[in-house]
């Protein structure tokens, strides 16, 4: 089995000492710093803005994996790009033209994800899975951190992986909500390649220490 790629998510981290906290992500077996944008009307939280990702940026060693939660997120593809996103993954129920908005992350060249929530189909993304990088299915409800996994998530990995597989596609599978050491190895045994970790992680005795166990146990 490969390796799974951690993404703790900021959203969790302490924003007094924010600095800190990613410092303690680049020095970990994290892969990718991950970072929820809200903005109040896609769901009902708002999160951080550019100034502090700007600032995020700045200390991070590690590729930045910008999850947008909002409306017409078209607007704000090339201000992510300059802020350097790595990945920049979108909503496809925020997207009215989703081929044409994959098209413009990759023109800037950043690696484009569409991201599911609890109620859409894996099927949604059928005609674009070959221009899509990584898919993100949400096992949690998009807004707020610490809910509980929605147990139905991982049907929907193997019909997702199914999916990529027989239409020969290299798209990566990423879960975010409720991620910990209980259902970490059944994900990846689903076919989750990108495990998203807020609170477990950050709200842990041990951050450094939850990382490595996590990266572990999925991958074993």
């Amino acid at each position: 089995m490969s390796k799974i790629k951690i993404a703790p998510s900021l959203l969790a981290a302490d924003f007094g000492n924010l600095q800190k906290d990613v410092e303690m992500v680049n020095q970990s077996e994290a892969a990718w710093h991950h970072l929820d944008i809200m903005d109040g009307l896609f769901v009902p939280n708002i999160s951080y803005g550019m100034p502090v990702i700007k600032a995020i940026a700045k200390h991070a060693t590690k590729p930045l994996d910008v999850h947008l939660m909002i409306v017409d997120p078209d607007r704000y593809i090339k201000t992510f790009a300059d802020l350097g996103a790595s990945v920049l993954t979108v909503h496809y129920e925020a997207c009215t033209h989703l081929h044409r908005t994959l098209q413009a992350i990759k023109a800037a060249g950043m690696k484009a994800g569409v991201a599911l929530n609890p109620h859409s189909s894996v099927n949604l993304l059928e005609e674009t899975i070959n221009d899509i990088d990584l898919v993100c299915i949400m096992s949690v409800n998009p807004g707020f951190g610490g809910q509980s996994f929605i147990q139905n998530t991982y049907k929907k990995v193997i019909a997702l992986k199914k999916m990529i597989v027989d239409q020969g596609a290299t798209t990566l599978i990423e879960i975010d909500g409720g991620v910990t050491d209980a259902n970490a190895k059944q994900l990846s045994e689903a076919g989750a390649d990108v495990l998203v970790a807020g609170s477990f992680v950050f709200k842990s005795q041990n951050p450094t220490a939850t990382i490595s166990a996590l990266s572990k146990i999925a991958s074993t």
